[in-house]
């Protein structure tokens, strides 16, 4: 496993799902981590910290002080300590209090003053999992480029049947080594991706654009971030928020704007993904004026912008890989066939306007991956940050043949 050696901190949280607890700390010692357990107060209610500490070979802690040896659990030095935080069970109040930055106790300050990456494992009862408060919160953390190991389908221990089980330990420990696998192979590579849309002005008021909402380039931005590469993100006109972590943010809005500053990014690029949604039209003239409304109609004379794609295909290396998406309504695969091979792409993410869930605006996408051997990988409807993590492994893999 990848995990060996690494310091792993194990945050565990008041829940039931903490006496799983145990056997993620004895296989992530049997991996040859070093863990290092933090415990809230509530926590010691369901599993004790004696159990912890044996199976981890270190002191648990949960205060700042030790009284009793007159010292401090320093939570800076801590968090700059980790490789990795994993907080299992994370209740809705940690994840509260971690999304708002409450940080009332030892693991909250120990995340507040982390550098690394930071899983959440949640386990909390159905209806407090699809509570919109919770679902908010899980927003936020992810959104600040945390990254969630969702929770299982079953019975719970209310009783109830749903979403809201503490993911197996077995599948933590393989999310974490999956993850130092990815950043041993993706670390400093340098990625250049677009997202969202362009805008192309009509006069100073009205211009021409399209509904994308960037959602899907800022995810692959903050996978291949979280994997270790240094991140070039050129973004259109959205209204998500700045991206975190190691993410070069380069905002534009028209075509030319988007193409320029490409340019300036892609000689140097290990791999280019255009998942922005540029206009391929801009009005031949713009006015210096709002137009005034004369008459029943307006005839508005379109150009081509520059195919940013295309252009900057033309001039890649042997070891860039290039990856375009296409977003279609009908004889999807054909299409996207005929774009990959007229634009030199190595690979082509399809979306499909007939599936739904999948495209613009959506949390949520559907892909359909096409290779230059034409080969086809369907995947299924999934978040966007569970896509984006698809489209890193799909690079990985490519890396790996070569």
């Amino acid at each position: 496993m990848n995990i060996r050696g690494r310091k792993i901190l194990v945050g565990i949280s008041g829940s039931i799902a903490a006496y799983k607890s145990a056997l993620l700390v004895r296989l992530l010692v049997k991996a040859e981590a070093e863990v290092q357990i933090i415990m809230t107060e509530s926590a010691k209610d369901f599993i004790t910290p004696l159990t912890l500490s044996v199976l981890s070979k270190r002191p648990v802690l949960s205060t700042f002080t030790d009284i009793a040896a007159e010292s401090w659990n320093n939570h800076v030095e801590l968090g700059l300590w980790a490789d990795a935080i994993v907080i299992a069970p994370a209740t809705a109040r940690t994840l509260s209090k971690c999304a708002t930055g409450n940080c009332d106790d030892l693991l909250t300050a120990i995340y507040l003053s982390a550098r690394c990456p930071v899983f959440f494992a949640p386990a909390m009862d159905v209806d407090m999992y699809h509570h919109p408060s919770t679902r908010q919160n899980i927003a936020q953390l992810t959104d600040f480029g945390n990254i969630f190991i969702n929770p299982e389908y079953g019975e719970l221990a209310s009783g109830l049947i749903g979403d809201g089980r503490l993911a197996e330990p077995e599948l933590i420990v393989r999310v974490l080594a999956d993850h130092f696998a990815r950043k041993s192979a993706a670390v400093s590579k340098k990625i250049l991706i677009t997202a969202g849309p362009t805008v192309e002005p009509i006069d100073p008021v009205r211009y021409i654009s399209n509904r994308s909402s960037g959602k899907m380039g800022y995810a692959i931005a903050a996978a291949f971030a979280s994997a270790g590469s240094e991140v070039t993100l050129i973004s259109g006109p959205t209204s998500l928020n700045e991206p975190h972590g190691n993410i070069n943010l380069v905002k534009v809005e028209t075509a030319q704007e988007m193409l320029n500053a490409c340019q300036d990014f892609f000689s140097q690029s290990d791999v280019i993904i255009f998942s922005a949604a540029v206009a391929d039209y801009k009005s031949k003239v713009t006015a210096e004026q709002k137009i005034k409304k004369q008459g029943d109609e307006m005839t508005l004379e379109l150009v081509k912008t520059t195919d940013i794609a295309s252009t900057l295909s033309k001039t890649k290396n042997g070891r860039q890989l290039v990856i375009g998406f296409a977003l279609e309504t009908e004889k999807e695969l054909e299409h996207a066939q005929e774009k990959l091979e007229r634009k030199g792409f190595d690979f082509i993410i399809l979306n499909s306007l007939n599936d739904p869930g999948a495209g613009f605006a959506h949390d949520t996408n559907k892909i359909t991956v096409i290779d230059k051997e034409k080969k086809i990988r369907r995947f299924e409807l999934k978040s966007k940050d569970e896509v984006a993590a698809d489209i890193l492994n799909i690079v990985l893999e490519k890396w790996n043949e070569i």
